[in-house]
């Protein structure tokens, strides 16, 4: 499993934004002459990682204006998801269902005990039950990775450095420093002030493109069937095309959690979102089916 080395692109991601943390840190204690500031942000960060992590379930489903569903309002989904689980050891997560048209999965809270499945009706309506399968073996996955514990963090760091040099490059702009030494030390700062919220955005979405190639891959472990989720991704992209989610501020804040990008060709530059590109995954697929005996679908 993972021959990509997803799990060790993470680590070395998580290393690089823990990086920009200190580098954000070391400039705001310079700037002001007080170490404490970072400080203030840190638990900040940490207040809002542990909420975010605890309501995640809760959030994502509000967002898609989901509703709970029983196993006689979606028996296939139902006998899937409970196949599944069942298949791999773990507790049956709650099952959501969410009105809108663009074919969409996902699967969010903070651990197996407490997970819930969301499918919208038209990924329910695109595909066949091999692909449904597939596509819920991917969700379940990112439940048994502890992937919403990895982005929680990740965003919450993100949003701290964001945060500091938000401030920090307010605060050099306009400090009026009179000594070259001075001049000096705030243009460093406010260097340092634009470049790492930007660089932070990337790495932070670069381990969500990576737990997006885990899942791909556990998720097809778990089902058999790599190219089943192939199929099934060549269809959801096309779907999203023809009918992509408004861009809301409660769905921006969910749609790393989803199968594919909710927002179609509005997030088209590559370095700035959150999935990888179908035609990777795609081809990582088929490599995998290769590997298990598969053909190409």
């Amino acid at each position: 499993m993972h021959k990509h080395f997803n799990g060790l692109k993470t680590a070395a991601l998580f290393g690089g934004i823990f990086g920009l943390l200190l580098l954000v840190g070391g400039a705001m204690a310079t700037f002001t002459n007080n170490s404490s500031f970072i400080w203030i942000f840190a638990l900040m960060g940490v207040a809002t990682t542990f909420y975010s992590y605890w309501n995640s379930d809760k959030l994502a489903i509000r967002a898609m204006g989901a509703q709970p569903v029983s196993r006689e309002q979606a028996p296939e989904m139902y006998r899937i998801v409970e196949e599944l689980s069942g298949k791999a050891g773990q507790p049956m997560p709650r099952l959501f269902m969410s009105p809108t048209a663009s074919p969409n999965a996902f699967a969010t809270g903070r651990n197996p005990q407490h997970a819930a499945v969301c499918c919208t009706q038209g990924i329910l309506q695109l595909l066949d039950e091999r692909e449904l399968r597939a596509v819920l073996g991917h969700e379940l996955m990112h439940v048994y990775n502890r992937d919403i514990l990895t982005s929680s963090v990740a965003a919450a760091i993100a949003g701290v450095i964001s945060s500091v040099g938000q401030m920090l490059s307010f605060g050099a702009m306009f400090s009026g420093g009179r000594s070259d030494e001075n001049r000096g030390s705030g243009l460093g700062v406010l260097v340092a002030a634009l470049v790492a919220p930007l660089a932070a955005s990337v790495i932070q979405m670069s381990i969500s493109r990576t737990r997006e190639f885990d899942a791909d891959e556990d998720g097809s472990e778990l089902t058999g069937d790599p190219l089943a989720l192939a199929s099934a991704l060549a269809k959801i992209e096309r779907g999203v095309e023809m009918a992509p989610l408004q861009p809301t501020r409660q769905l921006a804040n969910a749609s790393h959690m989803m199968i594919a990008n909710p927002f179609g060709g509005l997030n088209a530059r590559q370095l700035f979102t959150t999935h990888p590109p179908t035609a990777d995954r795609i081809m990582r697929l088929q490599q995998q089916a290769q590997r298990m005996g598969g053909t190409q679908y």
